[in-house]
């Protein structure tokens, strides 16, 4: 899913005769657009586990870096809403949703 409140550019005017250069730039413009909404962006959807507590959050990785959330087992499942993630370690590490 890509990025929401990506604004559409402002492209060029059309020259009156055809201009190579102006029809790279229009390009330009296009693809840059179409590639920002592509993106999905650093941010991601995730119940996570902060020590003990179980929480649902939105996080994004620092600058330069990577961050992988830390999910809630099966262990966990008490303490989990309707609709979170964990993982069903006695299932062999399974994704799935509390029902």
């Amino acid at each position: 899913m890509g990025q929401k409140n990506v604004i559409a550019p402002r492209l060029p005017g059309a020259p009156v005769l055809y201009d190579h250069h102006a029809m790279n730039e229009i390009f330009r413009v296009i693809s840059l657009y179409f590639n920002q909404l592509d993106n999905a962006g650093p941010i991601s959807i995730s119940t996570q586990r902060n020590g003990t507590a179980v929480i649902a959050a939105l996080s994004a990785p620092p600058t330069g870096g990577t961050s992988v959330p830390s999910l809630p087992t099966q262990a966990d499942l008490a303490n989990l809403r309707v609709g979170d993630i964990y993982y069903d370690t006695s299932a062999g590490n399974v994704l799935k949703v509390k029902t």
